[in-house]
């Protein structure tokens, strides 16, 4: 019962990030969180300390916790791990890849696209970074999936901070151009425009634009 609280929470403060109604900064106060959980703080605590791990959340002594706000630097230092996993990953998925692991992609592609159409920015800001973990989860490396996870996690509050407003419509169309060069098996083409893609994301970042913080009240309010 603890554990599933705990993760609802947890759940919920990962959405309102998501969904840019939390941004970085925002202070994440135990008992405003405790009063709309309807549970103890000493669960809000397990929560705040799970998020913690995943670096959506710092936590300081005598302060409390707040979420993360990535430096530029830092935002820059994830979009290198993400090249030196994420090209190896390509060489390996081109490699690997059978036509129901296309098929797969595309039908995540499909579902990128209507989220863009439909204005779905929180669907749309996950299912872009999933594509790139369902790819490590289609070749059964439940490891690099998961690190993977881990990371556009981290990546994900840079993106939030950061991102253009037209940059998920040009990943959404590059993420498609990935697949069908996929299914040719042109394993040096995959890899070229994947360093490409992650070039253009990155580029796409305003990593000196500050952004406005919201009231955890309001942020939570449609939790």
């Amino acid at each position: 019962m603890e554990a599933s609280a705990t993760a609802t929470i947890v759940k919920a403060l990962t959405r309102a990030i998501v969904d840019h109604r939390l941004h970085s900064g925002t202070k994440l106060v135990e008992q405003t969180l405790a009063n709309h959980f309807g549970v103890s703080r000493t669960l809000v605590r397990q929560a705040l300390f799970q998020l913690s791990q995943k670096r959506l959340v710092t936590l300081e002594p005598s302060r409390g916790a707040f979420v993360a706000s990535p430096s530029a630097d830092e935002a820059r230092q994830v979009f290198v791990v993400r090249r030196m996993l994420e090209v190896e990953l390509t060489r390996a998925f081109v490699s690997q890849a059978t036509p129901a692991h296309i098929d797969t992609l595309r039908q995540h592609v499909e579902q990128e696209q209507a989220a863009v159409a439909r204005g779905d920015v929180a669907g749309r800001t996950e299912l872009l970074g999933d594509f790139h973990v369902v790819m490590a989860e289609l070749l059964g490396n439940a490891v690099l999936a998961e690190v993977l996870r881990d990371l556009l996690a981290r990546c994900a509050i840079a993106i939030l901070m950061y991102q253009s407003s037209s940059a998920a419509h040009d990943s959404v169309a590059e993420h498609a151009q990935l697949v069908e060069c996929f299914a040719t098996g042109d394993v040096t083409q995959a890899v070229e425009l994947m360093r490409a893609h992650l070039d253009h994301v990155e580029a796409g970042l305003h990593l000196d634009q500050p952004m406005p913080t919201h009231d955890l009240k309001s942020a939570l309010a449609l939790v």
